[in-house]
């Protein structure tokens, strides 16, 4: 068996690609080898399929995780098994907007258009604190989206009345023209790719079966989550058309900077202030964490800068795969002259007297009163 060629490679986009991007890369491939653009050609045809598996893969976030991770063999059980009209919805548009024609009959399977239409998804951003992150929360929120209008049950139709057939088309929403090579179709210009008409309309949502609600949902949120991480709430996006499956709502993490915690993946890190005399002589404190104070021992002659590890202070790892650690960095702190007692400073200067260094600034009253009477 032919060893199978890298998705990225595949649509020439890099493994950080947005999904526009690689949705246009796609977009380029599937109009240039196109079997109906190139008849007869294998070749082609084969590249057509190749970009198609490919895209099928890396434009799914889930399946394009577990490539990321394990390669083909991670979606050889997810494989690209032919002419998917989730997929190739996307390449009905491509040849559309490439011809100016509408394509989406031929890859339906004639199905009737207006009729079962997905609703589309959502995309929410959260702010949380790292607290939130860390430990996980629950959190409410309000999403103004399409619903289905309770007063027609989504029809569309007044009281009393009930949607009829377009005429013109048969109720498939397009109507066959025949151009060159191409049978295709066209919107139906009579219910506009609606597939019915409605001489009633419901007087709540004017005929179009949705009407925009604001609803408040509640979303679990896992511990160990970090900005940029994305929870994909499924069907809680705006209803479909016509009874339709409703859409995903994504909400995208945002985690606020903290007032006294850095953090680094599944680590956090804090500053330990020291005073001179802590350092050098050692003592006992207690270091702040996101799991409260710790215990801590700084051993005399700590340097500035000398960093202590606390194991499992951290946060938890979204996977599963326990907690990080929490990293306090010592910083010796050296004070201004005038937050020092007159005593302090004495002290000082005999310190410095002992080791034989010379400072500056005059000497205290002791010193001047010990040169007076000698």
């Amino acid at each position: 068996m032919a060893t199978k060629r890298d998705y990225y490679e595949l649509l020439a986009v890099g493994r950080e690609a947005s999904e526009v991007e690689i949705k246009s890369a796609y977009r380029k491939l599937a109009v240039r080898f196109h079997p109906d653009r190139n008849p007869g050609d294998k070749a082609a045809e084969e590249k057509f399929k190749e970009a198609a598996e490919a895209y099928s893969v890396l434009s799914d976030p889930n399946q394009r995780a577990r490539y990321d991770r394990f390669g083909h063999q991670g979606v050889s059980g997810q494989g690209f098994g032919g002419f998917d009209t989730s997929t190739f919805g996307d390449f009905a548009d491509i040849l559309g907007d490439f011809f100016g024609l509408d394509f989406g009959d031929m890859f339906a399977g004639g199905r009737r258009r207006g009729r079962g239409e997905p609703g589309a998804d959502l995309r929410y951003q959260l702010g949380l604190s790292l607290e939130e992150a860390a430990f996980g929360t629950e959190q409410v929120l309000k999403i103004p989206r399409l619903e289905s209008c309770a007063e027609c049950t989504g029809t569309g139709s007044g009281p009393g009345s009930s949607p009829e057939s377009c005429s013109t088309c048969g109720g498939f929403g397009q109507v066959r023209i025949s151009q060159g090579f191409f049978t295709v179709a066209r919107t139906c210009p009579q219910c506009r790719g609606d597939g019915r008409v409605i001489s009633d309309p419901c007087p709540i949502c004017k005929g179009e079966g949705r009407i925009e609600q604001a609803r408040s949902i509640e979303v679990k949120i896992p511990a160990g989550v970090d900005t940029g991480t994305r929870l994909r709430l499924t069907s809680e996006g705006e209803h479909g058309r016509r009874g339709g499956p409703a859409g995903d709502l994504y909400v995208d993490i945002f985690v606020e900077p903290h007032a006294r915690f850095e953090r680094e993946g599944a680590h956090t890190r804090s500053k330990l202030d020291l005073s001179y005399s802590q350092a050098v002589l050692g003592t006992s404190v207690e270091a702040a964490t996101l799991h409260g104070l710790v215990p801590l021992e700084v051993p005399a002659g700590t340097p500035d800068g000398k960093e202590f590890k606390l194991a499992g202070k951290g946060i938890d790892r979204l996977d599963g795969r326990g907690r990080g650690d929490h990293f306090v960095r010592a910083r010796v702190v050296v004070p201004q002259p005038r937050e020092l007692s007159e005593e302090q400073l004495e002290l000082l200067r005999r310190l410095a007297e002992l080791e034989g260094n010379e400072v500056k600034g005059e000497r205290g009253v002791i010193g001047r009163v010990r040169d007076l009477f000698g």
